[in-house]
């Protein structure tokens, strides 16, 4: 699949997975007819690099060019044609988010809607506390340190988009989320002393809920795996679909699927879990933080 690109805005979680499920799927029927990009693009009236888009999962797909590529690679069978057909009517469904357009950046709703469609969510965060996990007073912080001079009205409305990914946490189809969380991100102050204290709080609660476990990586461990900085791994239900690493940036981020590449994330993921102190162990340092804030 290679490297993710930016979703059109408006689309939903569920979508962002579906077109890039579609993409994958015309590319390994393109490539088992022996077709080339070239020669695909030509039957759809579009460029070879057209094709590499829709088949990276970067555009959204028109149901005519999804039906003349399906003719191209002899897909005759009634069922499965309507199966992918309705994977790209699915993929054109609108997001939440859609209302956020005004704040929200383009290589960021990626990660949005993949993040909505994760089923699994595996996070080292070193600079702050984690989006899904921030309280609202913390976010506001964070927000307002990283936009300084931002108006106020826009630096509410990314707090309010920050607030409704969290929804997602508590939803009937919660996914899991694995946090380690350096201890650097818990000292490092953001907001008032009681907005530290209450973010710290809110750790701790959120830690007991089944669906999430939350470990911190102490100083006192020293040089440990998270060494290249944060990273986001995510896991999807759909059999189709490989982890991605999520890597983001300041003007842009990286969706890395290459096994190779995400296998050296899984190993550093899997070292800073096993060397990090255990959820209850992390709580009891959590509650020592606390005491000292």
């Amino acid at each position: 699949m290679g490297r993710v690109g930016p979703v059109p805005a408006g689309e939903s979680s569920g979508s962002v997975v579906r077109r890039i499920l579609l993409g994958s799927q015309l590319r390994r029927l393109r490539e088992s007819r022996g077709i080339t990009r070239e020669a695909a693009g030509y039957s759809i009236r579009a460029s070879e690099s057209k094709i590499s888009r829709m088949e990276l999962g970067r555009v959204s797909f028109k149901a005519r060019d999804v039906e003349d590529l399906l003719t191209l690679y002899g897909v005759a069978d009634e069922v499965e044609r309507d199966s992918l057909l309705g994977l790209a009517r699915e993929a054109n469904v609108a997001g939440w988010w859609h209302s956020f357009g005004d704040v929200l950046p383009g290589w960021f709703q990626t990660y949005i809607g993949l993040e909505g469609a994760a089923s699994l969510i595996r996070i080292y965060e070193v600079q702050f506390v984690h989006g899904l996990l921030q309280t609202e007073a913390y976010a506001h912080a964070v927000v307002s340190r990283g936009m300084r001079g931002a108006p106020a009205a826009e630096i509410d409305r990314r707090v309010a988009l920050r607030l409704e990914r969290q929804k997602a946490l508590v939803s009937e189809r919660a996914p899991r989320f694995h946090a380690v969380l350096d201890e650097a991100a818990l000292r490092r102050p953001y907001g008032e002393r009681e907005v530290m204290r209450a973010q710290l709080r809110h750790l701790i609660d959120m830690s007991e809920q089944p669906n999430v476990t939350l470990q911190v990586m102490p100083f006192s461990f020293g040089g440990h795996a998270g060494e290249s900085g944060a990273f986001t791994m995510l896991r999807f239900p759909e059999s189709d679909l490989s982890d991605l690493v999520y890597l983001e940036q300041l003007t842009s981020a990286l969706y890395l699927d290459k096994a190779e590449e995400v296998a050296q994330y899984e190993k550093a993921m899997i070292r800073l879990q096993g060397d990090s102190p255990g959820p209850e162990e992390s709580r009891d340092l959590l509650r020592g933080l606390l005491q000292l804030t």
